[in-house]
């Protein structure tokens, strides 16, 4: 469904600030796969997902989605298919623009918003209602007046109003606390699973990322160093990741934020 073939990627090269930020990586997802990622900042996970969304171009490999070559297909022509929800809640949805206005753009009715009729509205608030964050009653309301958490909540709604074929959350609940954290994952695990969207889900908290989706990758310095799924993942413990992290990269792991999670 998502494979990514030798992919490499370096910025500024050839000057003092050179960043080898992902290392000839390759990994491959099938349909419905709901995969968590973590690893320490700098490991590459921001970069992969910028490399798959398009925000630049590779130095080196390919990648396919679905069966078609999206390697040199620039971001816009790339977001049908790629939704993406960021750790800043602000950044998914327009603060000037109602509710209904937002949704309108997610589900592509957004042209004339007078001529959205009686059926997008009822198939908008049923939407919200399963939210269960009282927005259906809000519709007509700036999404500006929201909570962090509730225009999060919103966000993952947008980018999967119509199911894409890949979903990336880049620590989507980083910036939440932690009662609205888990409020968010609850509903992206129903929204994931409910459609069978193929997920890449970025997290510091390795609880979550034994416990969310069918599988675990742990990133470090640019490449994949864990990718546990299956049986073996299910017996996972913290410790027993934190031991396969220090086997697969020679080091312990060494992110306070990680460890404290």
């Amino acid at each position: 469904m998502l494979e990514l073939t030798h992919v490499s990627k370096t910025f500024n090269p050839g000057t003092v600030n050179e960043k080898k930020a992902l290392i000839d990586l390759s990994l491959h997802l099938d349909p419905g796969d709901f995969v968590t990622i973590i690893g320490s900042n700098g490991a590459g996970k921001s970069t992969l997902f910028n490399a798959i969304a398009g925000d630049f171009m590779a130095d080196s490999g390919s990648i396919v989605l679905d069966g078609k070559d999206i390697t040199f297909l620039p971001s816009h022509k790339r977001s049908k298919d790629i939704g993406r929800l960021f750790q800043d809640p602000m950044r998914g949805s327009a603060p000037h623009m109602t509710i209904e206005e937002n949704l309108a753009l997610a589900a592509g009715s957004g042209g004339w918003f007078s001529h959205l009729t009686a059926a997008d509205r009822t198939r908008f608030r049923d939407q919200l209602a399963l939210l269960d964050m009282g927005l259906e009653d809000r519709m007509r309301q700036p999404v500006g007046l929201l909570s962090g958490g509730q225009r999060q909540a919103l966000t993952l709604l947008m980018a999967t109003f119509c199911p894409p074929k890949l979903l990336l959350l880049d620590e989507h609940t980083a910036a939440l606390d932690p009662a609205t954290a888990e409020k968010v994952l609850a509903i992206t695990k129903s929204v994931v699973e409910g459609n069978r969207i193929t997920t890449l889900m970025v997290t510091h908290n390795m609880h979550q990322a034994l416990e969310m989706g069918n599988r675990t990758l742990m990133m470090n310095a640019g490449g994949i160093v864990l990718d546990v799924s299956g049986e073996q993942r299910a017996k996972m413990t913290v410790a027993d990741l934190l031991a396969q992290f220090k086997l697969g990269a020679g080091k312990d792991l060494d992110n306070d934020r990680i460890l404290l999670s």
